[in-house]
Parts: structure tokens; C-alpha cells; sequence
């Protein structure tokens, strides 16, 4: 019996570094490093980006789960392409540093990143990892006008359904814009409440379990993803209730003390659960319309 060898395959990750790519990506670690000192001391401080470690973490995770599992190989990239986005990139981050613009600088600094692996790998490797790349940009911090630009009209929207709600239920409330009077006391809908920085921790959470739980069903995973922006903001909407219910019947300072934060976990809770509520309700239609097609 005659036995035919295959050809050898490149090693489907790294394969063998040149010096130029291993100079690429030692000058790419030393720009990260006194960016990410500067993220996680301005942005991962606050409430805003406190989900940063988290997300990093859990990515770096992810990242090393997809690579060791990628069958993808290294082939050769369009040079002018990956030349051309990191030149832009690094341009970016030279602004954002000379400037102090950690927003700028810190995604600027992760497209040099990307256009730097695609260069060094190809673009067949960041294809099949394209989701830990996407996860892991989360843990930035996103630009300030960015953050006005969305969670004004969330903070309205959502002030304006709670007080809806509870004048409603028989509640002496009433609001104007985003500031809310129930009885005597005067609350606003803070950002914190209400706005982009929790919506990025939940859609951050929510979308690491729906990755998990349907990789290799991408429908699943679509489906299931569109809600994780709206179940995030009803989640707030919920929180905000509980805020004011506190306020009401406790007063001012047990809603801005520990039950405030309470109220923060409650949301998390809310969010999670309804995902899984809504991921087992797909999960099961989707097995009924299987077993009719099969049966028909």
C-alpha cells in the first residue's frame, strides 16, 4: 500500500518572525505600555471605564482561546494597505499624545496594533479572531463628544419614561429634561444612571456571554446580540425607578449611599437575566421550527 505524505502546512499562527517583524511588533508593546498606564489611571478609575480591567482581562482570555483554536494561516498581506492605516495611526497617536487626548490616543494607539498584525500575519488570522479584537476595544475609553452625543437623549428618554410611569402608579413626580421632582426632593438622572458608561459595561458582558454561548452559530449569535443595546437601557430604566422609588420613601441620602449601589447590581442582574431569557425563548423556537422542517 502506498502511502502519500501531504505537503506540509505553515504553522497556522505564528510561523517563523523575521527581524523587521519582530522589530514592528517590539515598537508596537512599547507604545501600548505608557498609553494603558494612562487609561487605566484616568479612564478606569471612574464608573465610566471601571469594567476596563474586566473586559481586558477576560479578552486577553478570549484572544488566547481563538488563537490557539484558529486554523487560519499566515499569508501575505497587501503591504500598501497595512502601510498606509498604520502610518495614519501612528500619526494619530503622536497627536494625542502631544495634545493630551487619551481618547484619541489610546484607539489610535489600537489601530496601529491591528494594521501592525496584519502586516506581520495577514488578514486571514485577524478574520478568525475578529471578535476578541472587537471585545478588547471596549476597554478604552470612547471620545468625550461621543459620550454627549449619545447618552443626552438616553438620559432624556429615560427620565421621561420612569416619570411617565410612576405619575401614572399615582406618584406626585413631574420632570423637565433631564431633572426629576417626586415630593420634595429634586434628582437628576446622572449619566452614571443613564448613559453610555453603563451601557458599554453591560453590552460588554452580555456580548462575551452570547459570543460564548453561539460562536458557531452566527444567526444565534446576531440575533441575540441586537438586544443586548436595548436590554442594556432598559436595565437603566430600571435602575432609575429604583432610585427614585429610594429617594421617595427613604429620602436623598439613602438613594446617593449604599443602596445607590445596590441599585447598579440590580441592573447588572436585570440585564444578565433578560439575556438569558431571551437567548432561552430563540434557543427553544428555533429547536420547534427544526423538528417541524424534519418531521414535515
Amino acid at each position: 500500500m502506498l502511502l502519500v505524505k501531504s505537503p506540509p502546512r505553515d504553522k497556522p499562527i505564528l510561523g517563523k518572525l523575521s527581524l523587521a517583524d519582530f522589530v514592528l511588533l517590539v515598537g508596537c508593546a512599547l507604545m501600548v505600555v505608557p498609553t494603558m498606564i494612562g487609561v487605566a489611571k484616568v479612564s478606569w478609575s471612574t464608573e465610566q471605564g471601571g469594567h476596563g480591567p474586566i473586559v481586558l482581562a477576560t479578552g486577553i482570555w478570549l484572544l488566547w482561546r481563538e488563537l490557539r483554536d484558529s486554523t487560519a494561516v499566515r499569508e501575505p498581506p497587501r503591504p500598501w494597505i497595512g502601510s498606509v492605516a498604520l502610518a495614519c495611526f501612528l500619526t494619530i497617536y503622536v497627536l494625542g499624545r502631544v495634545t493630551g487626548i487619551l481618547e484619541f490616543e489610546a484607539l489610535a494607539m489600537y489601530g496601529a496594533l491591528i494594521s501592525a498584525a496584519y502586516l506581520v500575519f495577514g488578514g486571514a488570522l485577524l478574520r478568525s479572531i475578529w471578535f476578541p479584537l472587537l471585545y478588547l476595544a471596549l476597554t478604552l475609553p470612547p471620545p468625550d463628544s461621543v459620550v454627549a452625543w449619545v447618552t443626552q437623549p438616553i438620559k432624556i428618554a429615560i427620565s421621561n419614561w420612569a416619570v411617565s410611569l410612576l405619575y401614572a402608579l399615582g406618584y406626585p413626580i413631574a420632570s423637565s429634561g433631564v431633572t426629576i421632582q417626586i415630593a420634595q426632593y429634586e434628582l437628576l438622572v446622572a449619566a452614571a444612571c443613564a448613559g453610555l458608561n453603563s451601557i458599554i459595561s453591560l453590552a460588554a458582558i452580555c456580548l462575551f456571554y452570547v459570543y460564548l454561548r453561539h460562536r458557531t452559530n452566527f444567526v444565534a449569535f446576531l440575533v441575540t446580540a441586537a438586544a443586548v443595546i436595548p436590554v442594556a437601557i432598559f436595565s437603566n430604566f430600571v435602575r432609575v425607578i429604583l432610585l427614585i422609588l429610594i429617594t421617595y420613601y427613604m429620602g436623598e441620602a439613602a438613594a446617593q449611599g449604599f443602596l445607590h449601589d445596590f441599585a447598579g447590581l440590580t441592573m447588572f442582574a436585570v440585564a444578565l437575566l433578560t439575556i438569558f431569557a431571551i437567548d432561552s425563548v430563540y434557543t427553544r423556537l428555533s429547536r420547534t421550527r427544526r423538528t417541524r422542517v424534519i418531521s414535515a
